[in-house]
């Protein structure tokens, strides 16, 4: 609407430029779609989603709009429920609670740290296998790579996440399909599936859901099938 847009964002798509990606990001789309979108901060964006996480982001369309937004994300105000595939045969949901910070010994990743920021994810069972879990996971705050980090944490590592996942594993007779699906998944299992919020200017509150994506479609058909 004249306030907000609301963007259900491919992966692959980085969120704003920076060194090796000055084009083609989700930023460069907005100013093109809305060329008034450069008098803001940031062309609007209030929060972000890495470049290989899908879904649903908000973006402020005018000053009033981006102040309000950014105080219900500080405020923990704004619901976003993200899905995600993982390592891992998860008995029961939980949170965690712990804080997060730039990794001292390797400057691209986030780790788990005393000194870090508060951070606190919750997170229960979509839908178990034998060896992977299907997650729901709820951001209370929003760190950088907090879902990741968070349940790499506690042994639930996300598919495809080289970063804090590590290696591709493979369970106990896996089929040859479900090593291709596994070897082949090229990005964290991770998607932005639910945002609700309080409408900057009308005050009303409003949802918005977006469709797990194919591939991760495709990678939950695969486990289901090794299953059965």
């Amino acid at each position: 609407d004249e306030d907000i847009i609301v963007v259900n964002k491919q992966f692959g798509l980085v969120t704003h430029p920076g060194a090796g990606n000055w084009s083609g990001t989700l930023a460069n789309a907005l100013l093109y779609y809305d060329p008034a979108l450069s008098a803001l901060d940031r062309a609007g964006i209030v929060h972000r989603l890495d470049k290989n996480t899908s879904g649903l982001m908000v973006v402020a369309r005018n000053e009033k709009s981006q102040k309000y937004l950014v105080e219900q994300l500080q405020n923990h105000s704004v619901d976003r429920e993200y899905s995600a595939i993982v390592y891992g045969h998860m008995i029961a949901g939980g949170a965690v609670d712990e804080p997060i910070g730039r990794d001292p010994k390797d400057r691209v990743k986030q780790a788990v740290l005393i000194s870090g920021k508060e951070a606190t994810t919750h997170y229960r069972a979509i839908d178990r296998f034998k060896s992977h879990t299907h997650v729901k996971a709820i951001l209370e705050t929003g760190r950088t790579h907090q879902i990741r980090v968070h349940l790499s944490h506690v042994g639930l590592s996300l598919i495809g996440d080289p970063m804090y996942g590590g290696r591709v594993r493979f369970p106990k007779k896996a089929s040859v399909e479900l090593k291709d699906a596994l070897l082949n998944f090229k990005r964290q299992a991770l998607h932005s599936k639910k945002l609700t919020l309080t409408h900057p200017i009308s005050g009303e509150l409003m949802s918005w859901k977006a469709p797990l994506p194919d591939d991760m479609l495709g990678l939950l058909e695969v486990l289901k099938k090794f299953d059965s």
